[in-house]
């Protein structure tokens, strides 16, 4: 059977869409294995028991196509009951049914697990995501929270065992996820099961297409000029590159902060969002580590009545700049007129040497992936 694939594939570079990239390819032909199994195995029926086949984790740094794969893959695999979401949107749901399971009478277990045996959670939560998903395509994997990394292994295995097949894309390998987290040696036996379920492949040319798109492009954009709203709106289209806009939540001291334009490590929000409310530096340190490019949008002038939002603005950089995160800016006016007066505008200058650097090509090729 010809390969819906590989068919949109090579289409999409006819078309001049993409680049044809050997660096690709390896990932590719996994994909095309994969297409190929889940076509062969048919769907479970009434004398067919569900089934895992081999599934795929592509891995590399950003830009090199995992995703546009991906996008590509899951559109023409041959599974009706199949379902693409962004990692933590899915944990988010397994911890949302675990606690309705722990809290839960017996017949409001009965409601929403069906019939079921024991007291443990995992089987019954891995049976709720299983009866409307046989194919489970995870954007951006990675592991950060202790209390997602202590279920994984026994959620994942529980998957399986109903016949979800998983694909993921991920910027690390999976030996490298929850790098020197708390208690990784009890992680460990989820990595080899990945290494032994899934084909692992590493995505890693030497061309970034997001960079690509960025370079002639200026980062800092002011207002005073008419179109550059346009030209904000359109780069972050660009970049986005037909993803949806799943979000993220951003976890601090028991307290979440949801941002709700966000996509594979792109995150666009308001000046107002992340600097006029209540936020520290361990909220824009936990969204440095979550992104690798940001879009600010409506940074106002600032002055003497506004030394907090600057004071925030000032750590919110320096959290990206240390990060490394690329900065997409949409502002009033130009950095060194945004405070130029005022408690703190003197350490505010610090800010502003910053920002000048981060929209150098210099910054930008060295920029996190």
């Amino acid at each position: 059977m010809a390969s819906a694939l590989r068919k949109s594939y090579d289409t999409a570079i006819a078309s001049g869409r993409l680049r044809a990239d050997p660096a690709q390819a390896k990932a590719l032909e996994a994909l095309i294995r994969l297409e190929g199994d889940l076509a062969g195995a048919g769907e479970p029926g009434l004398f067919r028991k569900p089934k895992a086949v081999r599934g795929v984790y592509l891995y590399g740094p950003v830009g090199r196509g995992k995703s546009m794969l991906m996008d590509l893959f899951f559109a023409s695999a041959p599974v009706a009951r199949k379902r693409r979401v962004h990692f933590h949107d899915f944990m988010a749901q397994v911890h949302r049914l675990i606690g309705e399971w722990r809290k839960g009478s017996v017949a409001e277990r009965k409601t929403l697990f069906g019939e079921t045996k024991g007291d443990d959670p995992i089987g019954p939560t891995a049976g709720v995501i299983a009866h409307d998903t046989r194919l489970l395509c995870f954007d951006e994997f990675q592991v950060s929270d202790i209390a997602d990394a202590m279920i994984l292994g026994r959620l994942f295995e529980a998957l399986l065992v109903r016949g979800v097949t998983v694909a993921a894309t991920s910027n690390r390998a999976p030996d490298a996820l929850y790098y020197n987290g708390l208690n990784r040696q009890l992680f460990l036996p989820f990595i080899a099961m990945l290494q032994q379920q899934l084909d692992v492949v590493a995505v890693k040319g030497p061309v970034d297409y997001r960079l690509d798109r960025l370079r002639g492009e200026e980062v800092w954009l002011d207002l005073v000029h008419d179109t550059q709203q346009i030209r904000f709106d359109a780069l972050w289209g660009d970049l986005l590159d037909g993803a949806a806009e799943t979000g993220i939540t951003l976890e601090v001291l028991g307290r979440k902060t949801h941002l709700p334009r966000a996509a594979g490590g792109l995150v666009r929000a308001s000046f107002a969002s992340l600097c006029a409310q209540a936020l520290g530096p361990q909220d824009y340190l936990a969204l440095a580590d979550q992104s690798h490019t940001l879009f600010l949008e409506n940074i106002p002038l600032l002055g003497a009545g506004n030394r907090s939002e600057a004071r925030r603005f000032l750590t919110l950089i320096d959290a990206l700049y240390e990060a490394r995160v690329k900065l997409i800016a949409l502002a009033a006016a130009e950095p060194e007129k945004i405070y130029p007066e005022g408690e703190g505008a003197f350490e505010f200058q610090r800010c502003v040497s910053r920002l000048q650097e981060m929209r150098s090509a210099s910054y930008l090729a060295t920029a996190k992936d």
